[in-house]
């Protein structure tokens, strides 16, 4: 994926790379609590436009920040990936779906929650369906 703006955390030592780590976790967790329904994507992933349909098919309307449009994607990315429990250099991470803003994962995991029917209890306790 080629991002916006260049990975800079490449000559930081460990010790000055741990606080940003922690900067961008809050950041995921802060911009994941704005909205009923947060997606965090990138735009040309055809996984993540899968999730979104499936959301607005329902009638709700998530917030979706796009990775790959965001200066600091990349940090996200590798927060999302921590918060996911995936090493570095592991599978994609996008997307990620936080509902209320608890993680409820990627795609993997919002298909199953839909598939046994706890996909739309979640959404209606956040406030993101009304039905």
């Amino acid at each position: 994926m080629q991002y916006a703006a260049a990975e800079q955390a490449w000559y930081m030592p460990a010790a000055a790379a741990a606080p940003m780590a922690e900067r961008a976790v809050a950041r995921v967790e802060r911009l994941a609590s704005e909205s009923a329904v947060v997606v965090f994507s990138v735009s040309s992933c055809c996984m993540c436009h899968a999730v979104k349909r499936l959301f607005c098919g329902m009638g709700v309307h998530p917030t979706v920040h796009e990775l790959d449009l965001d200066p600091r994607g990349r940090e996200l990315e590798r927060a999302l990936a921590r918060l996911l429990g995936y090493g570095p250099g592991g599978a994609p991470v996008v997307p990620v779906v936080f509902i209320g803003g608890k993680l409820v994962g990627a795609m993997d995991r919002v298909m199953a929650a839909h598939i046994n029917g706890s996909l739309v209890p979640l959404l209606k306790e956040a406030g993101a369906l009304w039905l």
